[in-house]
């Protein structure tokens, strides 16, 4: 098993990523069981990791160890792309470690479902759209993903992956990871998914928590029992606030400026409506497109439930791409939507799933179902139990439900179990109290699941940022970057239920408070951090993109 502390695996900079020709020579990577019931030779994982050095080596902390979330998302990427403003927000006397978690990423072999790139792109070139944009499309979702199923659990039989998948394996690879650094105890940040990798390893080790920070709360029992639906239950609120912010920054800076709230929504609803009976349709020109392109209603809705994830920095092109649909300009809106360069299908390399691939990505999409039905109790549903269930998502959210219900769907005719999951209890007294962070409105993570989960480990405090969208980064808080560090630095907690103003609001109006100290490491970090930690992936893992 490679060390993490052999200065080879790390190279000389302060960062290293593991690359295709480093797989079998120097760069972070860690040789691991793929089965940890039954530890082989035979079976193994091999987890990309990199690590940003403490600058301050005088009060030296140890590691921090984040994930991004996903589950897919990978934690090398991400480090390389926004780790300093992590390090800069819980201190720089702390390394920020992370990795790329077993089947993502630089991490081999990769749950990756489709045998070329090829056949990935030919095949989402046939996405049928929202289940609420026809009559009959539900059908059509139905089968697609039965058919993606097939296809995932044929291609990846062989690797063994899909038994090895679940959290309760990731948990165990985290574990190892926490000693290989030579810590007995782990610190934690952990946005989205990573609650749940959160959640699982603090009631799998409570012994082993130091410090945990829990970002953006997934509902253990919902993600792992399917006990209730609770993960649209604010996705509403974040809507209804567009509304209102809208009409507070008035029509300058929101095109879909109205008298109230309602009126917006109702031309939002006239524009949807039109959509769905008339796509815009944008002719091929010189400046583009080659081929004509189209603007659909799911084009649109998919659009209003992207920018749900960060408001703060989409609602005013939100509100520009509503006030262009409403005037049928196709032009403007494929300026907005068109893709950038792209290689010819013929053209894109296909990387082995055994093999990192040349340059990082922002994550590995096919892990999100893998994981969520590997997490859950098998799933039998027929077309008739998904379409109660979409029924029962959409009444829950009429922003963004029909774009979401698709997330469960991804286990229809899974059949390959997990050797290994997290069923539960999920509550611990772990050795130091765990420090829970939600916004007052997630899209996809509401404040009542972190509510929930807080509930399950005694001791441990709610900390509540006053902003809308999906984790604290999805709006820039001084207030919620110095609880974090305080909690990190020397364990300070605020008092439970504690809420922290934002820097700002939406449409670029301004903060409820003044913020102090405006312009120090602290408020430059969490600002960066905010604008570069897009969630365009996780959007894409729900369906969205």
């Amino acid at each position: 098993m490679a060390s993490l502390e052999d200065p080879r695996r790390f190279g000389a900079g302060d960062c290293g990523v593991v690359s295709r020709d480093q797989a079998t020579g120097v760069g972070p990577i860690l040789d691991l069981p793929m089965d940890w019931l039954e530890p082989s030779d035979d079976e193994r994982v091999i987890l990309a990791l990199a690590r940003l050095r403490a600058k301050d080596r005088e009060d030296y902390r140890g590691p921090v160890i984040f994930n991004p979330g996903g589950p897919g998302g990978s934690g090398v990427w991400s480090l390389v792309d926004h780790g300093k403003y992590i390090q800069s927000i819980v201190g720089t006397n702390f390394d920020i470690v992370t990795f790329d978690p077993r089947g993502v990423g630089a991490s081999v072999p990769r749950i990756e479902c489709w045998e070329t790139e090829q056949a990935r792109s030919l095949w989402n070139l046939q996405a049928p759209g929202t289940i609420d944009s026809h009559p009959g499309v539900l059908s059509d979702v139905f089968a697609r993903a039965s058919a993606f199923s097939q296809t995932c659990e044929r291609t990846l039989d062989k690797s063994g992956i899909l038994r090895h998948s679940a959290t309760a394996s990731h948990a165990a690879d985290l574990l190892q990871i926490t000693k290989e650094l030579g810590e007995e105890k782990i610190k934690f940040w952990g946005f989205s998914y990573g609650t749940i990798l959160a959640g699982a390893f603090a009631a799998m080790y409570p012994e082993r928590v130091d410090r945990i920070v829990s970002d953006g709360n997934v509902d253990y029992r919902e993600w792992f029992l399917r006990e209730h639906i609770n993960f649209l239950q604010d996705t509403d609120k974040v809507m209804d606030a567009f509304y209102e912010l809208c009409i507070e920054a008035g029509p300058v800076q929101c095109l879909m400026y109205d008298k109230n709230p309602v009126s917006i929504r109702r031309r939002i609803e006239a524009i949807l409506e039109d959509l769905q009976k008339n796509p815009i349709v944008v002719a091929p020109s010189d400046e583009g497109p080659l081929l004509p392109q189209l603007i659909t209603f799911s084009k649109i809705k998919a659009f209003i439930s992207t920018s749900l994830y960060r408001p703060f920095h989409t609602f005013e092109l939100l509100a520009k791409v509503l006030a262009v649909a409403e005037k049928r300009d196709g032009r403007a809106l494929y300026e907005i939507f068109k893709p950038g360069d792209m290689l010819s299908l013929c053209a894109v390399e296909t990387v082995p799933p055994t093999v990192p691939p040349d340059t990082l990505n922002e994550g590995t999409a096919d892990v999100f179902s893998a994981v969520l039905c590997a997490d859950t109790p098998q799933m039998n549903d027929t077309l008739d139990d998904f379409a109660e269930y979409a029924e029962a998502v959409q009444k829950m959210s009429y922003s963004a439900g029909a774009v979401n219900a698709v997330n469960r769907m991804g286990c229809v005719s899974r059949h390959i179990r997990p050797k290994w999951r997290v069923a539960g209890p999920f509550n611990a007294n772990t050795s130091y109290p765990i420090l829970f962070v939600n916004n007052i409105a997630d899209n996809i993570t509401p404040l009542i699941s972190a509510r929930n989960n807080s509930q399950s480990f005694p001791g441990s405090i709610v900390l509540i940022q006053n902003s809308y969208g999906h984790t604290s980064l999805s709006t820039p808080s001084t207030c919620t970057a110095r609880a974090i560090r305080a909690y990190f630095q020397n364990g300070t907690l605020p008092q439970s239920d504690s809420v922290c103003e934002p820097d700002g609001r939406p449409f670029s109006l301004p903060a409820p408070r003044i913020v102090e100290s405006q312009g120090d490491e602290i408020t430059l970090a969490v600002q960066e951090l905010s604008r570069k930690a897009t969630f365009e992936f996780q959007a894409r893992l729900h369906g969205l993109l």
